[in-house]
């Protein structure tokens, strides 16, 4: 068995079929992310890159795409005049809300294929993974890109 296959096979697999299910919301996995963490409560493009571990280019790019579609707003910070805040428009909430059904459906889709039994233990096996020894990558010369 080969850990870093399974887990980089399914995690491909999924974010593929996530990425062309959410097409037809009109967003990305990535977009999702940034409407959510922008939806819990007033956050910089910064603090918003921070939460969907998205590096300033990639995220610049995102909010110019969520911004031209007319999700998003950028809007001067009140306590940072450099910093700008992204703040949802009513077309976003709405965007927002239809992509997490789709997000929810393609879950339960996947995990359905396991037994019952086996569902709670799968996810509490993952989280504790990604909690703890799998929290953080290692120094490394040569990192491999991160996707998604």
């Amino acid at each position: 068995m080969d850990l870093a296959f399974l887990l980089a096979h399914a995690s491909h697999v999924l974010s593929t079929e996530l990425t062309a299910e959410l097409a037809s919301q009109g967003i990305t996995p990535r977009g999702q992310c940034v409407l959510s963490a922008a939806l819990e409560g007033e956050r910089t493009q910064i603090q918003l890159a921070e939460a969907c571990q998205l590096d300033k280019t990639t995220m610049v790019v995102t909010v110019d795409e969520l911004e031209k579609a007319g999700m998003v707003e950028r809007q001067m910070s009140p306590t940072d005049r450099r910093a700008r805040i992204i703040a949802v428009t009513e077309l976003g909430r709405k965007v927002h809300k239809a992509a997490q059904d789709v997000v929810a459906r393609v879950y339960e889709d996947v995990l359905s294929t396991l037994p019952d039994e086996e569902r709670a233990a799968f996810l509490s096996g993952l989280t504790r993974l990604v909690e703890n020894r799998l929290s953080t990558p290692v120094a490394c010369q040569r990192a491999p890109r991160r996707r998604m």
